[in-house]
């Protein structure tokens, strides 16, 4: 799931730590502590403690409250994410999540309307920035704590020198506060005190000629581009014995495997009941999908994976509108538990570079069937795995994950187990 996006700061967002004034005086740890153990920073605050009112806001301003089942609400945050949300270091491309795919995000199992904070124009409630909030029971190494997860901070480009951001991070600190949640997680291209975790962005071509011409990608020195188009070619049909869309009926497996999968990584979240399985796994029209693999014999879910649909705009581009991605979610296979999966002596891959292979193989011909232009996979849980032999790319992109008042040890980017979009 990404991420609290700073849209003040670009490139790699990198500035002199003692420029971060708000951020130095958060309950996160300093940019060059040496963190050896875990829990909170500050200790939670008894409610009647916590404001009860809002934090204040410039005159001109005025706080709201979204609600996604309402069409003028979802259609507010839409245009204003659309026209003002995360764009890249070349203003090429912005990120276009659809409606669907926001009250996906933003409507999982125990989401509150009061954690959709908004700012309007009191004059015209014209929407202008935005943060999110949603629960997220985070295991970080052995210790398990509901957190809330932030997302989608976004201030309107005309507005980034009002100094919004702090004052919409502190509001929603207070309202998570207020239901007794005192710690969170969330992601950004900024470079912040203190990231626990840096993953890179990779990408796999499925429509390079697409891409070549709305300038995402390029044709190698001394390729032609039907030679790139060969490269990238994927098989017409999955290959993997019992693969298939995942079903309502696997919510159960899926779950059991899911969780016991992840519990192999330092930082990951936990599906407490088949309810987050069938909102954030079990596939959504045009949002999510997902697959698993059935055991012909005895009915057992082996495997799952899935990815989401996250389109682009394309700026300025007289050819295209609009970049079609798909983005690796959550996969998990039994083969990981199998006593047998060590490497052999001579060097052959292991029985879980094989499968995770297979598996990301089939979801690519799957996404090129679908009309996806490129597949995006952050280097995180066994990604890295397969990058490579799948014909992944390096991209210039890179996501720092922080926590809110939780001190943790630093975590390799292989043992990271959230996703965030």
């Amino acid at each position: 799931m990404q991420s609290l996006a700073l849209q003040e700061s670009s490139g790699n967002g990198k500035k002199p730590m003692e420029e971060h004034k708000f951020w130095n005086t958060q309950p996160v740890p300093k940019h060059d502590e040496q963190i050896t153990d875990m829990g909170p920073i500050e200790p939670s605050v008894p409610l009647d403690q916590i404001s009860k009112e809002p934090t204040a806001l410039p005159k001109e301003f005025e706080w709201c409250e979204l609600d996604m089942n309402v069409e003028k609400d979802a259609k507010d945050l839409y245009e204003f994410l659309t026209l003002n949300y995360v764009e890249d270091d070349n203003n090429q491309f912005r990120f276009d999540y659809p409606v669907e795919f926001l009250k996906w995000a933003l409507q999982p199992p125990q989401w509150r309307k009061d954690w959709l904070v908004g700012v309007r124009v009191a004059s015209n409630k014209k929407l202008v920035a935005f943060i999110s909030a949603i629960p997220v029971q985070l295991r970080t190494f052995d210790k398990s704590t509901l957190m809330t997860e932030i997302n989608f901070l976004n201030v309107h480009k005309k507005l980034r020198s009002k100094r919004l951001t702090p004052v919409m991070i502190r509001e929603i600190t207070r309202r998570s506060h207020l239901h007794g949640i005192f710690q969170a997680v969330y992601t950004a291209g900024a470079v912040l005190p203190k990231s626990v975790s840096t993953c890179q962005y990779f990408h796999r071509s499925l429509n390079p000629k697409k891409l070549v011409e709305c300038g995402f990608s390029r044709i190698p020195k001394s390729w032609t581009l039907a030679r790139l188009i060969k490269h990238c070619k994927v098989p017409e049909k999955t290959s993997t014995t019992g693969f298939r869309e995942m079903q309502p009926k696997d919510i159960p497996q899926v779950r059991v495997l899911l969780n016991k999968y992840l519990e192999r990584f330092d930082i990951a979240p936990q599906f407490d009941t088949d309810e987050d399985i069938e909102h954030w796994i079990l596939p959504h029209k045009d949002v999510v999908w997902s697959y698993v693999v059935e055991d012909a014999t005895t009915k057992k879910i082996t495997d799952m994976i899935s990815f989401y649909s996250l389109p682009s705009s394309v700026i300025g581009n007289p050819k295209h509108k609009t970049l079609n991605a798909a983005y690796l979610f959550y996969s998990a296979t039994d083969v990981a538990f199998s006593e047998a999966n060590q490497t052999t002596q001579d060097g052959s891959p292991d029985l879980l570079n094989k499968r995770m292979n297979e598996l990301v193989s089939d979801a690519l011909i799957v996404a090129k069937q679908l009309g996806f232009d490129v597949m995006n996979a952050l280097h995180l849980l066994d990604n890295g795995r397969v990058l490579q032999q799948q014909k992944f790319g390096a991209g210039d992109g890179f996501l720092n994950y922080y926590l809110y008042n939780w001190r943790c040890p630093n975590v390799d980017n292989n043992k990271i187990g959230l996703v965030m979009f």
